[in-house]
């Protein structure tokens, strides 16, 4: 009788221990982390840090998550792989960084002459909602968005004419501004944009291809003195919002509802974000002396028949791959053609 009294005990003891650590750790919060090369004063990623306090708020405390601006946890060109192999658990970095990984995605960045980041955040996701490509398929994608238009940036040089880029070394992103800038008849060198102050500034390199909102947002405007203003060849640059899989699939199914919720909301943040940015980017530029030049339509058509072959050469290269070139090549122009 005695010993039947112990073992009801103990198996009582032993389900309220059970029952307490289950509440225990129900109680505790998830944890995340997140990845973005942005300087915390930047605007994306003043985005980024508000769009986790966002899903804290939403989740009541469920989640929490520790971020991680200015390439502290992974270096910008190093953050898709982070993230695939948990060294974060979601991330913020260009797709060109890790240069013929993302071919399909790669095709909103070719030289179609963009206007808006707003637009070109919503060519990027309307891309990528029809085609859904595998090159994406080892992490669960929170969204994209994209920059506004790419422009050409010197210092100590003016580029007015096509003759004027010969032999100009322009720091890109990744592979299509290489072409174009190769196409233009200068010699491009793929650094992230982190590294192109200095380079710069050190005389390694005469410019850069990127949107006005850098003048201000990585302080470009006390080493560069012109941007010309290539619009009818203006490229974007596509960036990746993304989770480790696993970590998401273990994420209950009230947090995904609402982490899917708050991504919806912030894409067009983002675009708008990047317009307002320009804008100031801009004012900036100018307030510190810097000066824009444009081009009249006979030499806008030279440019954009220096360029044309890039795009028509891209749909040989996704063709290559199996991946349909065409049909994504001209969706993407005919959405970007419809929004702008």
């Amino acid at each position: 009788m005695k010993k039947s009294c112990f073992v009801l005990m103990a198996v009582c003891i032993g389900s309220a221990i059970s029952a307490l650590t289950t509440i225990k750790a129900q109680a505790e919060p998830i944890q995340l982390t997140y990845s973005n090369f942005f300087p915390a004063g930047h605007i994306q990623s003043q985005l980024v840090d508000s769009w986790c306090k966002e899903v804290e708020t939403r989740t009541k405390g469920k989640v929490k998550i520790k971020y991680y601006p200015g390439g502290t946890l992974t270096k910008s060109e190093e953050c898709y792989e982070g993230v695939v192999k948990g060294r974060s658990d979601l991330g913020m970095s260009v797709l060109a960084y890790t240069p013929g990984r993302f071919p399909v995605m790669g095709t909103v960045d070719l030289p179609l002459g963009y206007t808006s980041g707003k637009v070109a955040t919503a060519v990027a996701n309307e891309v990528y909602r029809l085609f859904k490509p595998k090159e994406l398929s080892d992490t669960e994608v929170m969204y994209l968005h994209a920059l506004g238009p790419n422009l050409i940036n010197t210092r100590g040089k003016a580029v007015r004419r096509l003759e004027d880029m010969r032999g100009l070394r322009i720091r890109v992103p990744g592979i299509s501004s290489e072409l174009v800038i190769k196409s233009l008849g200068a010699v491009p060198i793929a650094k992230p944009m982190p590294q192109y102050y200095e380079l710069l500034k050190s005389g390694q390199v005469n410019g850069a291809l990127h949107p006005y909102e850098a003048a201000k947002g990585w302080k470009l405007a006390e080493v560069e003195n012109y941007v010309t203003a290539s619009y009818p060849i203006a490229s974007t640059s596509t960036f990746f919002v993304v989770m480790n899989k696993d970590k998401w699939n273990s994420l209950p199914k009230d947090v995904q509802e609402i982490i899917k919720t708050i991504n919806s909301e912030w894409i067009p943040q983002h675009g708008e974000a990047w317009d307002s940015s320009d804008r100031e980017g801009m004012l900036f530029f100018l307030n510190h002396g810097g000066q824009i030049t444009g081009f009249d339509s006979q030499e806008a058509a030279r440019w954009k028949r220096a360029v044309a072959p890039i795009i028509d050469d891209y749909v040989k290269v996704l063709d290559e791959k199996g991946l349909h070139g065409r049909r994504t090549v001209d969706f993407t122009i005919a959405i970007l053609n419809s929004m702008q």
